[in-house]
Parts: C-alpha cells; structure tokens; sequence
C-alpha cells in the first residue's frame, strides 16, 4: 500500500506539537554546576614528582601535543666507595590542548603514575596559542583528581600493601621472639644451682 500523502509531515508535526507542551528544563550555567560522571575527561594533570622523564607519553601520543625538556644532574655516591649515577631532571612538561584528543593514551602507557584524569573543564581561552597549558597549571589540576574508586572487598590485595604488611609482622615476630627469650632467661636458674638472693639478704 502506498504511503498517504502527507503522513511525514503530519507525523513531524506531531513530534512538534508533544515537544511544545513540555517544560524545556535549561541548567543555568555557571551559576549552577553540571554534575560530571565520575570517569570524566576534563584536562590532564600533572603528578611531577613521580615523572622520571622517560618520555614513553610523548611518544605514545597519536597527536605529538606533549612536550618535554629534562636535563642530566649527577647523583653522588650514596656510599663510600660506589659509583656516582646520573638522573633526568624534568624542565618542562605542556601539552597542547588545541591539539588533544583526550585519547587518554600518555595516562594508559606511563608506568609510573604521574599522569591522571581530571573532572575540570573551564579551560577556555581567547587565543589558541594560550591553549599549551605548562606543568604549573597541569599540577594546579591535579588537586582536582577524584580519588579512586574503592577496591572490590574480593580483590586481591596490593603487592605494596602486602609487602608492607609482611614486614609489620615480621618485625613484631622477632620482637615477640625476642621479649619471650628474655622472659625465659629471667625464669632460669643459673647453672651452679645457688638461687638467687637479694642483695644484703641471707639464705
């Protein structure tokens, strides 16, 4: 059966008319903050000290919007004897927002933590060239980072938890074993067998 004539269009009208009878529900920004899933993709922020410059993110990135600059400083010896070492010293750390895609890639691959989601999005700014945001302004965002999502009570536990848990016990076994041997040293007799006196006492 071919289609009546009209019935799009009545049918567009239709959409427009139950549309026109709702309330439209307008969120008065910035005066009223969105609510942001938890998992949002703002900016990135910067967690410096845990960044050895291994540059694994700037290589990574698909959009070569991350720029790095470190230089070498050699560590002394930490004993008498050994051999001085050298370590990468981070200078600079921007990334060009204009060129993001929040891909989330430099996060995925640094293996040392020092990069993180942020919920904050009111970056904007009148001149694309004010978009390179430096590593003062990534560290101000990290201070927005949410905390991570608690642990399934089923999970197994962190290997540095549990290393630092084994150690604990470990260090309250030998004092156990230690306070146990010396209260068995004060109950034993000593080995001539004359028992022990006061002093200035008689026996």
């Amino acid at each position: 059966m071919p289609p009546i004539p009209g019935s799009g269009l009545a049918k567009g009208l239709a959409v427009t008319l139950r549309t026109m009878t709702k309330r439209a529900h307008t969120a008065q920004y910035p005066e009223v903050q969105p609510e942001l899933p938890p998992r949002s993709r703002g900016v990135i922020g910067l967690f410096e000290e845990n960044c050895t410059v291994c540059m694994l993110c700037a290589r990574e990135c698909p959009d070569w919007c991350i720029y790095i600059d470190s230089h070498k400083e050699t560590v002394p010896a930490a004993t008498p004897g050994g051999r001085e070492r050298s370590r990468n010293v981070l200078d600079r750390f921007a990334i060009d927002f204009s060129l993001c895609m929040y891909c989330g890639i430099c996060i995925e691959v640094c293996p040392f933590d020092a990069l993180f989601w942020s919920p904050e999005f009111e970056y904007a700014e009148t001149d694309i060239h004010e978009l390179t945001h430096e590593r003062d302004k990534l560290r101000e965002w990290m201070w927005t980072v949410p905390a991570p999502p608690a642990l399934d009570p089923g999970a197994e536990e962190p290997k540095e938890v549990a290393a630092a848990r084994k150690a604990v016990e470990k260090g309250e076994a030998a004092a156990a074993a230690e306070a146990a041997a010396a209260a068995q040293a004060a109950a034993t007799p000593p080995a001539d067998g004359t028992p022990d006196t006061p002093a200035g006492g008689t026996a």
